[in-house]
């Protein structure tokens, strides 16, 4: 692993933005680091959250909830990999979306796989068991927006090109419009809609970044952070920018407006740190543990819920001493349960790492007719399983548990069922389409 990752590193074009592997690294980590530290597990076995027990913490979500970072970071890389697909593919939307998801979709379906057999062994449990069921499905959401940013790539890239700012524009008056008739009108099921138009705009940002066409970054950053102080104050949004149990209205389950505005202080945050971040990532020793990171960066994201509640059974089943959440003793337990995290999360990486390096595929004689419509649909269902899975979680597998996605009600084995179904079609279409050499 040290040389290979030692090579990649020596290998690294002189023009690539290692600022930008830098972001997608310090994001995934500090969602992980954050979800560590909100899980509030009692003595009964119950998951709680930090924020609710201390309500006062919520503020910081406004500098650590950083999904926006990733979301951007990913419109960049899109917009580079497709311009650069176009160039040596006829059937460059089947190639473009395995290349962008082989390295998402196949660690996600061997967890699922793992967690799938795993619920099935458990049965229905209660205490901890029960909710780790519920909970290690939840990051997959993000996995399922990420699909369809990836899917949507080619047309927003396009409107993109055509318009600039103004396609940003438009998906934010989108989102503001939607929020006017989620609260003022009360149109029941239109706030999912920003579930798509919110992600998007954050991800268009990233084509604006791409372009060199951010512009002002400090104007981005300062009227963002007053937009969303003016929403949470005087708007129906809360304080907190990740979702809260229990709440009436969540900023991020489905997103709002507030929570874009929040985005785009974030981006022009992390712009107005570019050039001290290049100068960092330009040492040799940090830009090599920045490509080891990134190698592994999705299979630690899927499975870090994984080891913390391993962190938490293990306490409970030695019956080691769990204090109250936000107690003395819970704050001074926190560095050792977050190594402990880590050395979990580090085994199951070591074990599962090989399913996130890019397969190598055979160039096809012809890209196939139907390629393009495939690798669609594939996504699609892709889509819906993941997110399906998001919702009714493992436990769903044995209890029956359904959830209404997108008007349709779906279980969890029919969300397995969809989301390997369209792994398999992303992977047979971009195989059948890598028609033309360079």
């Amino acid at each position: 692993m040290g040389n290979s990752v030692r090579e990649l590193a020596d290998r690294t074009p002189a023009g690539r933005d290692r600022y930008v592997d830098l972001l997608r690294v310090a994001s995934l980590g500090t969602v992980v680091a954050g979800h560590w530290l909100m899980a509030a597990v009692f003595a009964d076995g119950q998951v709680g959250n930090l924020l609710a027990v201390l309500p006062e913490l919520q503020i910081l979500t406004w500098a650590l909830q950083v999904m926006p970072v990733f979301f951007f970071v990913g419109g960049f890389s899109h917009a580079l990999s497709y311009r650069s697909l176009s160039r040596r593919h006829d059937a460059v939307y089947s190639v473009f979306v395995r290349a962008r998801l082989q390295r998402l979709l196949r660690p996600t379906m061997v967890f699922v796989l793992v967690w799938g057999v795993a619920a099935l062994a458990l049965g229905g449990r209660d205490g901890l068991a029960g909710v780790a069921l519920r909970l290690v499905a939840q990051p997959l959401w993000f996995i399922g927006i990420y699909l369809a940013m990836v899917a949507f790539t080619p047309l927003l890239l396009k409107l993109h090109e055509r318009w600039g700012w103004a396609a940003f524009g438009a998906l934010a008056l989108a989102a503001a419009g939607v929020d006017a008739l989620r609260f003022a009108a009360e149109v029941p099921y239109v706030e999912f809609l920003n579930f798509a138009f919110v992600w998007l705009a954050v991800h268009q940002l990233g084509f604006l970044r791409a372009d060199g066409r951010i512009g002002r970054p400090a104007v981005l950053a300062a009227g963002g952070l007053a937009a969303a102080a003016a929403l949470v104050a005087f708007g129906p949004y809360p304080l907190s920018m990740v979702g809260m149990p229990g709440e009436k209205v969540s900023n991020m389950a489905p997103p709002t407006l507030a929570l874009l505005a929040h985005g785009m202080w974030l981006v022009g945050a992390v712009e107005l740190l570019r050039a001290p971040g290049a100068r960092l990532v330009a040492r040799p020793r940090v830009w090599r543990g920045v490509v080891a990171a990134n190698g592994v960066a999705m299979t630690a994201f899927l499975w870090h819920l994984t080891a913390m509640l391993g962190v938490y059974g293990a306490m409970l089943a030695l019956d080691l001493p769990l204090p109250a959440p936000a107690s003395a003793a819970w704050w001074a337990q926190v560095p050792l349960r977050f190594a402990v995290a880590a050395a979990l999360t580090a085994l199951c990486v070591a074990a599962f790492r090989a399913f996130e390096r890019p397969g190598g595929s055979r160039p096809a004689v012809s890209p196939g007719r139907f390629a393009g419509p495939a690798a669609a649909l594939g996504v699609t269902l892709s889509l819906l399983g993941v997110l399906g899975l998001s919702m009714v979680g493992f436990g769903g597998l044995l209890e029956g548990r359904t959830a209404v996605l997108i008007a349709v009600r779906i279980s969890a084995p029919a969300a397995v069922v969809m989301a390997l179904a369209g792994w398999l079609l992303v992977e047979t279409a971009g195989r059948a389409s890598r028609a033309r050499a360079v």
